[in-house]
Parts: structure tokens; C-alpha cells; sequence
């Protein structure tokens, strides 16, 4: 079967349950402090949008189990579109399919869609091996634009967030085992892309004086890696764009946070 075939393919429906643990262990795996009450405390709870990610992350699995890609395969973009709040605890009725295939020629480019009542989500899935199946090759990445210098501020992560952010859901061996995250050139084990993404909303939140619980969209694509420890810096915009980079590299881009 080719990476095209894919393309449109129904990955299934479940109903995921979570609790006010599972949700305030999200929010301290990326970033929250015991301070953010709202964030930690059950009696004050609110729940972070993209924990609903963590729920969905069967969808992409299965690709990945039914062969579509092998372990070399990384995340490459995120969006997340939110319809509702999430409740502090209850059921997701997610609905899971792949959408579009790219060939980018040495690789492939899957879109693993998912949707339920309170978001629809995409995942952007860079394939290396699986191209060259004569489809069509997708949109190019956007041009750096030319704009003024935005607001800066750091994302401090921390030693064990990739350990700690694995229990949420994200179990790939990159994220733990060297041996694994060697085979796709990194000596040490990297911060998972959603986690770091996660992490700059609560950032970006505070700058612009919003609640990180009000996100109504975001979008991101992971241009490098980032190292459990890592001091970012973030620039960011007025209009919620944003770009967050390792030392001077970017390692988010194209991307965009907006909060009601």
C-alpha cells in the first residue's frame, strides 16, 4: 500500500475518558505552577485546550501501528481549532481520519484529522522513505515575512518535562530513549513538539494578559528540536503570531496563538 492511499481513509471513533487528575497532570507537564490555581487546583480548575490533544493522540498511533510510517517518521505541524471549553472532567466522542497525503518526493506528508464537539485537530506527520508515489506535492512553507520586531519573552523548560509529558499520552521512544533518539540524529531524548507548543501558550497567555484556558486557536510548525532544559526565546506579535527559537534557530514557526 502506498503513502497515497491513505488519503481519506477513516482511522475510527472512540470515546476517551479523562479525569481533574489526568487534566492537572497536563498542565504541570507543560509548565503550569503550584501558584496557577486555575490550572492545578481541582476546586478552581479550567483546562488547558490542548489537553484535548493528549485525548486524540490514538488517532496518529494507529497510522503509525498499521505501517503507513516507520520510526524515523516526526511531527511536523499542529493546529488546533476549539469549538468549546472542556469539561474538568467527562468523555470526548472523537472522530479520526487522514486527510490529505503530500509526496514531497524522499517523503511523505500525512494529515491525521480529528473532531469532536469541543475541537478539530490536525496533525502534520513528515514521513521520510514514503514518498514518491506521484502525488501531488501540497503547499510549499511560507516565506519568512519582513515585520517589525515583536514582543520577546523566554520559555523556560524544564530537565524531566519530556518524562513527565509521556505520561499525558506521547510514549514515542525519541522522547525518553537515546538509542531511539539517535536514529533521527539527536544524542539526547527531545521535548515532544506539542509539549513545547503547549508551553508557549501559557508564555504567550501572560504577555498578552489573557487566561491560557481562553485559547480559541493554534497553529505551529516544528522547524528543530528542542532539549528538556532548553531556555527559548519567544518573539511574538499583536496578532497572536508568533516564532520561538533555540539559540537564534527557530524551532517553532508559522506559528499563531489566539485567546478569546
Amino acid at each position: 500500500m502506498s503513502a497515497g492511499d491513505w488519503a481519506g481513509k477513516a482511522l475510527g471513533e472512540r470515546t476517551v475518558g479523562y479525569t481533574e487528575a489526568d487534566a492537572i497532570l497536563y498542565a504541570l507537564s507543560v509548565g503550569a505552577q503550584a501558584e496557577d490555581l486555575e490550572l492545578v487546583f481541582e476546586d478552581r480548575l479550567r483546562v488547558l485546550p490542548s489537553f484535548g490533544l493528549t485525548l486524540s493522540q490514538w488517532a496518529p498511533d494507529i497510522l503509525a501501528d498499521a505501517g503507513a510510517f516507520d520510526d524515523r517518521a516526526v511531527h511536523g505541524a499542529q493546529t488546533l481549532e476549539v469549538h468549546r471549553p472542556l469539561l474538568r472532567s467527562g468523555e470526548l466522542k472523537l472522530s479520526a481520519r487522514v486527510g490529505n497525503v503530500w509526496d514531497k518526493g524522499a517523503a511523505a506528508i500525512f494529515e491525521v484529522i480529528v473532531e469532536c464537539d469541543e475541537f478539530t485537530a490536525m496533525w502534520s506527520l513528515f514521513a521520510p522513505g514514503r514518498g514518491g508515489f506521484d502525488g501531488e506535492r501540497g503547499p510549499s512553507g511560507r516565506a519568512s515575512e519582513e515585520r517589525t520586531a515583536g514582543a520577546l519573552a523566554t520559555v523556560h523548560t524544564f530537565p524531566t518535562q519530556a518524562a513527565l509529558y509521556r505520561l499525558t499520552g506521547d510514549r514515542h521512544h525519541i522522547h525518553i530513549d537515546p538509542e531511539a533518539s539517535m536514529r533521527i540524529g539527536q544524542p539526547t531524548p527531545i521535548l515532544q513538539g506539542l509539549c513545547t507548543l503547549a508551553a508557549t501558550t501559557l508564555v504567550l497567555a501572560e504577555e498578552q494578559g489573557a487566561h491560557a484556558a481562553d485559547l480559541t486557536r493554534l497553529k505551529g510548525r516544528f522547524s528543530g528540536f528542542v532539549v528538556p532544559g532548553d531556555d527559548l526565546e519567544l518573539e511574538s506579535w499583536p496578532d497572536g503570531s508568533f516564532e520561538l527559537r533555540r539559540d537564534g534557530a527557530s524551532v517553532i514557526s508559522d506559528a499563531q496563538a489566539v485567546f478569546v
